[in-house]
């Protein structure tokens, strides 16, 4: 009884905690509005509007028409999901450019050396015979015999559709100032072949006396013997140039559609850019493009996927070349007239300024300048000496790589943070801004080190 009487909850204060726990639950799930008043709300400004639909004491960033432009400056719409089949494209993509934008001078210097040395290796000692010494081969028949023409079914429709595209869909440019390279490669390619034909021919007799002509010659069942500069050779590296240099276009073809979602979204918002090169374009050229892009992009890729694999197939069906067909002479000068043609159409004809045809990749717009490059560095600090004191220690420090870098070959002024070997910045005042931020940071622990050393 004594203990019942002294430690038996009494009933009053059962009741009361029921009643506070009842009373609380409402509180949590019915009036979050009053609980949020206690802290501070984000945009204090909206409150004074009672108009607003939005609130006094809403504390996230809603969206709606009472957003305006000073608040929501520097947005951009961010890019639509990517699928499994666009990552497996552009896989390939990838690859295909990392095999045909090879270095194209040292590719030309593998070629002229190649042509030699191995020429000159067969000449004299005999490569064991494989299916490629035979001239019926099923490689040699259909596609080298016919190559110029294999090069012109991925070159000429990838060519078109292309600068159609980066034309805005403007016909008369394109084929003012685009299609001729396809006509002239064409040309060179008809007149050097020929031209090897005629050397042959003329400077060239019979092994059996009688015989005044190549055709009647061979006609007979007899081998007539000339200089017979390789045609081979000749076509494999010029078509092998000419499918490299036209496939240049799809080089950062993929921001063609950044862009145009950026630039979409300035002139929606009444923002100008600086930066786009979309900016100059007028609407009926931004709907072109924009139609343009999204229809022929599958078809660009896809040629260009068999442009690749045709100018791959192409040096391997050189080396066979090399090893078992012509002279040394004979290939290396084919392979200098192509290399030739190449640098002086290539390289010094289409790039000129107010000559026609242009280079590929130019139009209406530049999508393929780069973006400016700032040779910044972030300063480490796992200095392997005192540098302010030790001017022999100073010249080089340990990077996150654990490599020795030296800090002599970059001013300090010229140093930006990075992030995975790119730099964080690409707007000139914004970098310049944090190099004297990082200089004047740097300064201040060479001052202290002083002082602590001292």
């Amino acid at each position: 009884f004594f203990f019942r009487f002294h430690f038996r909850p009494p009933q009053h204060n059962q009741k009361r905690q029921r009643n506070n726990a009842v009373s609380i639950w409402p509180a949590l799930f019915s009036a979050p509005s009053e609980m949020a008043t206690k802290r501070r709300p984000l945009r204090p400004n909206l409150g004074s509007n009672p108009s607003s639909p939005s609130g006094s004491n809403m504390n996230f960033r809603p969206g709606g028409p009472d957003i305006t432009r000073a608040e929501a400056r520097g947005t951009r719409p961010t890019a639509a999901p990517t699928s499994i089949r666009e990552i497996l494209v552009m896989g390939v993509i990838h690859l295909c450019k990392k095999t045909i934008f090879f270095n194209t001078d040292l590719k030309v210097a593998l070629y002229l050396g190649s042509l030699f040395v191995i020429s000159v290796i067969g000449d004299f000692v005999p490569f064991p015979k494989t299916y490629f010494a035979r001239s019926d081969n099923l490689f040699n028949m259909y596609f080298v015999k016919v190559g110029w023409g294999w090069t012109l079914l991925f070159a000429m429709p990838f060519l078109v559709l292309s600068a159609y595209t980066i034309t805005c869909g403007d016909h008369k440019k394109m084929l003012r100032q685009h299609f001729p390279r396809i006509v002239i490669a064409t040309f060179f390619w008809f007149f050097w072949t020929k031209l090897f034909n005629i050397v042959e021919t003329s400077y060239g007799r019979c092994t059996t006396k009688g015989y005044q002509s190549k055709s009647s010659c061979l006609k007979a069942g007899h081998l007539w013997q000339g200089f017979d500069i390789s045609g081979h050779a000749f076509i494999l590296i010029h078509s092998s140039l000419v499918l490299i240099e036209e496939a240049r276009p799809i080089i950062r073809w993929e921001t063609i559609k950044e862009h145009i979602r950026n630039e979409l979204h300035n002139r929606s918002s009444s923002e100008s850019s600086g930066t786009n090169p979309l900016r100059t374009l007028n609407a009926e050229q931004m709907r072109s493009l924009q139609f343009l892009y999204k229809r022929l992009t599958p078809i660009i890729r896809t040629l260009f996927i068999g442009m690749a694999a045709l100018q791959l197939l192409w040096d391997i069906m050189l080396v066979g070349t090399m090893l078992y067909y012509h002279r040394m002479i004979e290939k290396v000068i084919s392979g200098i007239i192509a290399i030739l043609t190449w640098y002086f159409t290539y390289r010094f004809w289409y790039p000129t300024p107010g000559l026609l045809p242009e280079a590929p990749g130019s139009g209406s717009f530049s999508y393929q300048r780069e973006m400016p490059t700032f040779p910044f560095k972030r300063p480490s600090h796992l200095s392997t000496a005192s540098g302010a004191t030790n001017a022999g220690a100073s010249t080089s420090r340990a990077n996150l790589n654990g490599k020795a870098a030296s800090t002599t070959s970059m001013p300090r002024d010229q140093q930006i943070p990075t992030f995975m070997g790119m730099p964080l910045f690409t707007n000139a005042k914004a970098a310049s801004a944090a190099a004297n931020l990082l200089q004047a940071e740097q300064q201040k622990r060479d001052r202290d080190q002083q002082q602590l050393d001292s």
